[in-house]
């Protein structure tokens, strides 16, 4: 009857202080500045209709080109490249550190058995225990709170971070193959310019043969063809180097890379004349640095947190006995409860070095947020301009190019005709092949500048090209 007695009053007790313990939680609080997203000033020039250019952006650009090649090696490159494979598993860390966090807010419980035995004075004693064990941290000033709220702008970041990979990905595949396919025409271009420069040498030689055309323009035309044959291994290295560049995008060792359309049958994508700033809020760049700043936002709470008394509970509940058969019999129960308080007194400055390094840490994650804000804007910009400043040059080669091959004919005929020397049309053909070699040079600059615009404007086009790696995912 009186053990029964102990019972009800343990019981009593721990109601009691796990109803104080309940209150205490309830009036606790979070301790820290809570995050406010900094002001950056946007150019209020970018005008474009919001949703025009979001739709524009959420589509598979790379589509638009129409070329079915370029559209299975960015799907490979989505499916393979171990960057993106390796920001995955970044993500994944950051969501188990996230649940080691959380772990927190809950009681930490073990189980645990112990044996033991002495003997003193010729008596031998024997003791055995078996107990489950719980400690559990009282989160009153937030320090649990803070430290989830960062575990969970860690994931947010580095999501961000392999959607940021992604975007890269996917520019530099379509980037690369356009690239190759200039590259492709560039080595046309000379190989043509070679076979037509050899059979002027092969006529040369021919009339210098028969004492028509003297050894001075013999070895002119000869120059001319050297010239020409010079730069086909030039383009067939920069070709070879290009295809091994896409194949490690691709995440394959390095081998030949299909062909789709040329150069003049890719539709180049449509893309707005400005975009309106609230796009750029989706570039992963952009949403990693906030995410990285709402972390370090709240680590200053959990340093903060470190002025206050930590207060945690222990406690046990098992069975105990003299005697392992009497182990689990009635009577053996066991039980402890406690609860402790460490209020921090004197540590010399740790506390505070600690919130000054968190607050510095802060405004660090503030400044970068805002620096990769402005260089969004001067990303978009410059994507603009290049573009814009690219069509209006191919449009200038385009009628250089005319030009040049009214002079190269023209020269021809004259120096047929015995009116000017083989010089002028020596000149008009080297001014015709370097003008073809640039005009192609700025075609795919041009394109490969479109390409920066959905770069820069980082839009959910993202979510597009991450279906395409879904199969590999499941």
């Amino acid at each position: 009857m009186r053990l029964h007695s102990r019972q009800r009053k343990g019981t009593t007790v721990m109601r009691n202080l796990c109803f104080a313990l309940l209150l205490m939680l309830l009036t606790g609080c979070t301790v820290g500045p809570d995050y406010i997203r900094p002001d950056v000033a946007a150019p209020e020039r970018w005008t474009v209709d919001y949703q025009a250019a979001a739709g524009l952006a959420d589509s598979q650009w790379w589509k638009q080109f129409g070329d079915p090649a370029l559209d299975s090696l960015i799907e490979q490159a989505v499916r393979g490249n171990l960057d993106l494979k390796s920001a995955t598993a970044k993500v994944d860390q950051y969501l188990g550190a996230l649940d080691a966090t959380r772990s927190q807010y809950y009681p930490q419980i073990s189980a645990g058995f112990d044996a033991g035995g002495k003997r003193a004075a010729g008596i031998t004693t024997e003791s055995y225990q078996a107990a489950l064990n719980a400690t559990w941290e009282l989160d009153l000033w937030g320090r649990i709170r803070r430290s989830s709220e960062a575990a969970r702008a860690q994931i947010a970041g580095s999501e961000a971070g392999r959607r940021g990979v992604l975007l890269t990905l996917v520019a530099n595949v379509a980037s690369g193959y356009l690239t190759l396919r200039g590259l492709d025409r560039q080595l046309e271009i000379t190989r043509a310019t070679e076979k037509a420069y050899a059979e002027s040498l092969n006529l040369f030689q021919l009339r210098f043969k028969y004492g028509t055309v003297s050894q001075l323009e013999v070895s002119q035309a000869e120059s001319q063809f050297e010239s020409a044959r010079q730069s086909i291994p030039v383009y067939e290295s920069q070709i070879r180097q290009q295809e091994n560049l896409l194949s490690l995008l691709l995440g394959r060792a390095p081998g030949a890379i299909p062909r789709g359309k040329n150069l003049d049958e890719l539709t180049p994508p449509d893309i707005p004349a400005g975009l309106p700033s609230q796009l750029l809020e989706r570039r992963p760049d952009i949403i990693q640095a906030e995410q990285s700043l709402v972390a370090a936002n709240a680590q200053v709470g959990v340093a903060i947190a470190g002025y206050f008394p930590k207060i945690s509970l222990t406690g046990a509940l098992g069975v105990a006995s003299n005697d392992i058969g009497r182990l689990f019999v009635p009577g053996s129960n066991i039980w402890s409860a406690a609860g402790q308080a460490v209020a921090p007194l004197l540590n010399f400055g740790q506390t505070s070095g600690q919130v000054k390094q968190a607050e510095a840490q802060q405004q660090q994650a503030m400044f970068q947020y805002q620096q990769a804000v402005l260089t969004g804007f001067k990303d978009v910009e410059d994507a603009l301009v290049k573009t814009t400043k690219g069509r209006e040059q191919l449009a200038a080669q385009k009628r250089q190019v005319a030009a040049l091959e009214e002079y190269s004919r023209l020269s021809r005929l004259q120096f047929e005709a015995g009116t000017s020397n083989y010089l002028q049309v020596l000149d008009a053909d080297r001014s015709l092949f370097t003008g073809k070699l640039n005009r192609t040079q700025t075609q795919y600059d041009l394109l490969v500048s479109l390409i920066s615009v959905y770069k820069a404007m980082g839009g959910g086009w993202i979510a597009e090209a991450d279906k395409l790696g879904e199969t590999t995912k499941k």
